[in-house]
């Protein structure tokens, strides 16, 4: 397995001989702007560039999006990919809200999924938690999911999604074991202080949790509203003794496993 942290959740995963594009924020800098109701939303999004070509990043066999929320899945990826693409979806609404941008190859996740002998497992997340998820602001949260990617050559990998930490993501942990584990951790806000992704806390219980797993905190640095930066939470995984299994990548770069 060979995965590259590309900007934001974008990751490039390399898996049983296949490559998969996951959640693609292909905009240039300051190509869209920030997200209304959320903190530093007068700052354009991204806020930084991409770390490598887009002709490396779209260089793949199948693109995966867990939720159509534009940090995930903007304008720029839905031109630049090829619209024979196959795109997994995270439920039927999305599959159709992708094939309107005249995608041609799409398929929306059940529970168990096989891909050329790769299992894909649809997991469930909390996009935020308690009053966040009620009313208008938790319709524009909406459903997300994680994925769990299974083969017998290869680690278990999961990829936690837009989610806080909650029980269903311990629940995930304990049923599948995952030896390596993707957090979307930058600590995005809306107003006034509601997190709706993982902070450094909820790093620690995923840690505590998985305890033979390594770690990689993804979508960090890249969006107005995300408010833990790449500096503090390793400072705090320095304090916490927690620097042999937690990985914090810089755009670009990649881990083999």
């Amino acid at each position: 397995m060979k995965l590259t942290q590309i900007r934001n959740a974008t990751l490039k995963i390399e898996y049983a001989g296949k490559k998969f594009l996951i959640d693609p924020m292909l905009s240039e800098k300051g190509g869209f702007p920030g997200f209304p109701g959320t903190l530093n939303s007068h700052v354009a999004n991204p806020t930084v560039d991409l770390p490598l070509p887009l002709s490396e990043i779209l260089a793949v066999d199948a693109v995966i999006v867990t939720h159509t929320h534009q940090d995930h899945w903007d304008d720029t990826a839905k031109t630049v990919i090829p619209k024979d693409t196959l795109i997994f979806t995270q439920n039927s609404r999305d599959q159709w809200d992708i094939q309107m941008s005249w995608f041609r190859n799409t398929r929306a996740l059940e529970e168990r999924n096989e891909f050329d002998g790769i299992t894909l497992i649809k997991t469930p997340g909390q996009h935020g938690r308690g009053e966040i998820l009620e009313g208008l602001m938790g319709d524009i949260l909406g459903n997300v999911c994680g994925l769990v990617f299974k083969h017998p050559s290869e680690k278990t990998l999961y990829i936690a999604g837009d989610t806080v930490w909650y029980k269903g993501v311990e629940q995930n942990l304990e049923q599948y074991k995952p030896d390596v584990i993707v957090l979307n951790s930058g600590d995005a806000r809306v107003l006034p202080h509601e997190p709706i992704i993982m902070g450094k806390k909820d790093v620690y219980e995923v840690y505590k949790a998985a305890p033979s797993a390594t770690i990689i905190a993804s979508h960090m640095e890249a969006v107005n509203h995300a408010t833990l930066s790449r500096k503090d939470l390793r400072a705090f995984l320095l304090e916490q003794g927690m620097t042999s299994r937690v990985l914090v990548p810089e755009d670009g770069e990649s881990y083999n496993f």
